[in-house]
């Protein structure tokens, strides 16, 4: 069944196309809900659609030579994955899973792959994402050999945390203890021993889906190894 043409238009990448282009690609589209934790790409994929996320939440995902799982970066509602396969025509080279339920729209790679190179605001903004993610996947990296855990939260949080317009600080659509346990090489229970001591300080707070930042230059300072923790 074709896919609604105004579920595109409210895609950032595809918002600026013809109306007559978002009609062609809404008929070959098709639109699919997973369930959590059920995997949406699979590594070594043929990567044959390129993918925009609806609703919900994933996260690019792979696995160490010991089998541990490592969180690499999470896609939010409105963005779009599987663009490398699509691009360069390579198998998918990382596991996208869903973190909660999720709908996401898959358009045929033969179909839009031309549409990417021919207007230049969308590949401007492809670009754009694609440096967003190497610096993403650069910033784990990091994060990964940092020494101890309260360090690699606060580098984490650090990543994500973003200002809102009344200019406080907050982590949006924050992910669970275990999500991040998974991008910092931790287990679920340290990350939660971390978070019971930033919120006992007053560092943060839970505030529905999203975490308030209550003092950034501490998280900050910690991350970059400035500060111990009295």
């Amino acid at each position: 069944m074709p896919v609604p043409v105004n579920e595109l238009t409210r895609l950032p990448l595809l918002a600026g196309l013809p109306q007559v282009t978002l009609g062609h690609l809404a008929q070959h589209a098709t639109e699919r809900t997973f369930a959590k934790r059920e995997v949406v790409l699979q590594k070594g994929g043929d990567g044959l659609s390129f993918c925009f996320l609806l609703d919900g939440r994933l996260q690019g995902v792979d696995f160490t030579a010991d089998g541990r799982e490592v969180g690499l970066y999470f896609v939010g509602a409105g963005d779009y994955f599987g663009d490398l396969s699509v691009i360069d025509s390579q198998p998918q080279p990382v596991y996208v899973t869903a973190v909660s339920r999720s709908r996401v729209i898959f358009v045929p790679r033969d179909l839009i792959r031309p549409i990417l190179f021919a207007h230049p605001k969308v590949a401007e903004i492809l670009c754009t994402g694609l440096s967003l993610r190497l610096r993403q996947v650069s910033g784990q990296r990091r994060i990964l050999g940092l020494a101890n855990p309260l360090q690699r939260v606060c580098a984490q949080l650090e990543l994500l945390f973003v200002k809102t317009a009344e200019g406080k600080v907050q982590v949006p659509n924050a992910p669970t203890h275990q999500e991040i346990a998974i991008m910092i090489n931790a287990s679920r229970e340290t990350v939660t021993r971390v978070f019971q001591f930033l919120q006992s300080r007053g560092i943060v707070e839970r505030n529905g889906n999203n975490i308030n930042v209550e003092d950034a230059s501490f998280l900050e300072d910690v991350a970059a190894g400035r500060r111990q923790p009295d």
